[in-house]
């Protein structure tokens, strides 16, 4: 697999929604209920964090349900590149983006969404052939007014910024011209999760769908 044709899968992914759900899950025995409710509200495409020991079971039960597309974020080394792809994600998140990172989802054909908080970094991205990237962390890193700045010198690069984007602000990164879609975790709330309360999910992703 190319980073061209890596970014060019990782589009039509983010493409699918408006918001890709960023979701913490603890209990792999709950993955199948939550994913098949975030996907009867309009959001297909899922990022489960490998921060938590059940994370590449959860990819595995998630990877199940029926119109999902189950990602795995937080990827940090090649060893969990490789891990995530054998547990059936069907594209890849990083935080930051290294060399050895993009050798293996290359490697493994992992279409890859790779994350960039500077416009150096965004840049080098570009010259690697990633044309779509992850703004993380969004809302530290400097907002709204720190993607439309780095957007306007480099227009080819479109991002899915994540990390403190809400209900609130989400329609103003998708404003952007440079913003393909936004990462969130408040569509899958942890009370919510943990009381098995699907239909306020469901309720929750809807909303989102149509932002």
């Amino acid at each position: 697999m190319t980073p061209e044709e890596s970014s060019f899968q990782a589009a039509e992914i983010c493409q699918l929604a408006p918001v890709v759900p960023v979701l913490v899950v603890e209990n792999a025995a709950s993955a199948a209920d939550l994913a098949r409710a975030l996907v009867a509200g309009g959001l297909p495409a899922l990022e489960v964090t490998l921060r938590t020991t059940a994370a590449l079971d959860v990819i595995r039960e998630m990877a199940s349900v029926e119109g999902g597309v189950v990602g795995a974020g937080t990827l940090l080394t090649p060893a969990e590149v490789v891990a995530a792809k054998e547990a059936g994600a069907l594209f890849g998140v990083t935080p930051g983006t290294t060399d050895r990172l993009i050798d293996a989802a290359l490697d493994a054909e992992l279409p890859l969404l790779p994350g960039a908080a500077t416009a150096t970094e965004a840049l080098r991205l570009l010259e690697r052939g990633f044309s779509i990237q992850k703004f993380f962390p969004a809302e530290a890193s400097g907002g709204v007014p720190a993607l439309k700045s780095i957007g306007a010198p480099m227009p080819q690069i479109r991002f899915c910024p994540t990390g403190g984007v809400t209900l609130k602000n989400a329609p103003d990164y998708l404003a952007l011209s440079n913003t393909i879609c936004v990462g969130g975790s408040w569509v899958a709330p942890k009370d919510a999760v943990d009381a098995q309360d699907w239909a306020r999910i469901t309720e929750l992703a809807a909303e989102a769908s149509k932002l």
